[in-house]
């Protein structure tokens, strides 16, 4: 059966649906050899042969690797300004296969995952999914209810509404308290310009899950493999079926 080459490359874990249409744009993708430059494209990817850079994409191998990033790595595949990204803290072999999924910013600390699933990475950070994403955070103040309830209900965020969201008050006192935040969208800084937003601004943020992925106690810094439940459970958890 047909299947537009987006979605091919993506499963392949080539690169996202956007990015697949970049590869495709730039003539990076053949079909039997044929250089493919329509987005609309099909190809039937069990009796025709699709390349990137004249390389056929299946049977790739899939990888999947979580790290506990610490303060000051980027999470970026690599940076122009030369700071260290979280692929420094992934096995050599490995880092120029995978990719972070997300956004976790240079100040932030925790989970992020790096893989090459395409069809995973797409579904775990598009809102549409509904995948959530666990964080506890720090923040300047004493909230008032009234602030936390705009936390929850969403605040602007450079001209729109964040997403509602679960907020736990753990721990306050008159220069910090503690929060639980579980959100089911991952704009760009966006925790950190929430809580702005209501007055309380972030001063140590942590991400703890996603889905069903949990940061546990793995050290800051450390990374490791998935295990196949966690695989599995992770697939599942964004509504695709084990490999």
């Amino acid at each position: 059966m047909e299947e537009r080459l987006q979605k091919i490359l993506a499963r392949a874990g080539l690169a996202s649906r956007r990015g697949a249409e970049t590869l495709i744009s730039a003539g990076r993708v053949a079909v039997d050899g044929q250089v493919i430059t329509s987005l609309g494209s099909k190809a039937d990817p069990r009796r025709q042969t699709v390349s990137v850079d004249g390389k056929p994409v299946e049977g790739q191998a899939y990888h999947y690797w979580m790290i506990n990033k610490p303060a000051g790595f980027v999470s970026t595949r690599s940076d122009p300004q030369g700071r260290p990204t979280v692929l420094s803290l992934a096995p050599e072999p490995l880092r120029g296969l995978l990719y972070p999924v997300g956004r976790l910013d240079i100040d932030s600390e925790g989970l992020v995952l790096l893989t090459n699933d395409g069809s995973l990475a797409y579904r775990l950070m598009h809102p549409r999914f509904k995948v959530a994403k666990l964080y506890q955070a720090w923040i300047a103040g004493q909230p008032e209810e009234a602030a936390l309830e705009r936390l929850r209900r969403g605040v602007m965020i450079n001209g729109r509404p964040s997403a509602p969201a679960v907020i736990t008050l753990l721990e306050t006192g008159a220069f910090r308290s503690h929060l639980r935040l579980v959100l089911f969208e991952g704009r760009k800084r966006e925790i950190r310009l929430m809580c702005r937003a209501a007055g309380h601004p972030v001063l140590r943020l942590i991400r703890l899950a996603i889905g069903p992925l949990e940061l546990g106690d793995l050290a800051p810094g450390a990374g490791r493999a998935l295990s196949r439940k966690e695989k599995a459970d992770l697939r599942a958890g964004a509504g695709l079926s084990p490999l």
